[in-house]
């Protein structure tokens, strides 16, 4: 009488992707947490794969090191950000309200990615060689739209003649500023913030 074959166990090959919807956004989502919370030097690979629960090669799968996923956070913060905010403008009409659009907005994607952002702007210049150019590229053109923001006020009357590009810089210091003391969900809205800011801007302190 023969002996039936049990059937063969296959195993898992190691770096298998991990079964998650979205995976690479997953990664990046989780890792802008743990880089928020502990650092880029204080934050590993195991942790990332800890807090996903999956291993380390299904991380590797997707992002070679851990620089690969730092840079990766940074270009996509960029990227929606000036998607995100240039539509806001384009709806807006005359240059008050494209300022006050740009300066909302800007909050707005702020506080929807608040940790991502956090590790923008405390680490940007930890970035590799190769994709701190990309990442100079998106903030330049992101400058210069909010230059030209400005620029359509001064010409259309509604702010009175001034250096485009200091204004500019002004601007986006009150905006990034907020990533050093703002906490999403405690007082305020970023967007309301950042409204009182266009306020103060456009009106002034005088009474």
């Amino acid at each position: 009488m023969g002996i039936t074959p049990q059937p063969v166990q296959k195993r898992a090959r190691a770096g298998r992707p991990p079964t998650l919807a979205a995976p690479r956004e997953r990664i990046l989502e989780e890792a802008a947490k743990l880089f928020a919370r502990s650092g880029y030097d204080g934050s590993s690979i195991s942790d990332l794969a800890g807090a996903i629960g999956v291993s380390k090669a299904a991380i590797y799968h997707y992002y070679p090191t851990k620089q690969d996923i730092y840079d990766a956070i940074i270009l996509e913060v960029l990227e929606g950000l000036t998607h995100t905010v240039g539509r806001d403008v384009a709806g807006a009409e005359g240059g008050a309200a494209r300022l006050r659009a740009f300066m909302v907005g800007h909050a707005r994607y702020f506080e929807q990615h608040h940790a991502q952002f956090v590790t923008m702007l405390i680490g940007y210049s930890g970035m590799a060689l190769s994709e701190r150019d990309d990442a100079a590229r998106l903030r330049d053109n992101y400058e210069k739209q909010l230059r030209e923001v400005i620029a359509q006020g001064v010409a259309d009357g509604a702010f009175r003649p001034l250096d485009v590009a200091a204004t500019g810089r002004a601007v986006l210091s009150m905006l990034n500023w907020m990533v050093r003391w703002y906490k999403p969900g405690q007082g305020d809205s970023a967007e309301s913030i950042a409204d009182g800011y266009f306020d103060l801007l456009v009106g002034g302190m005088r009474a």
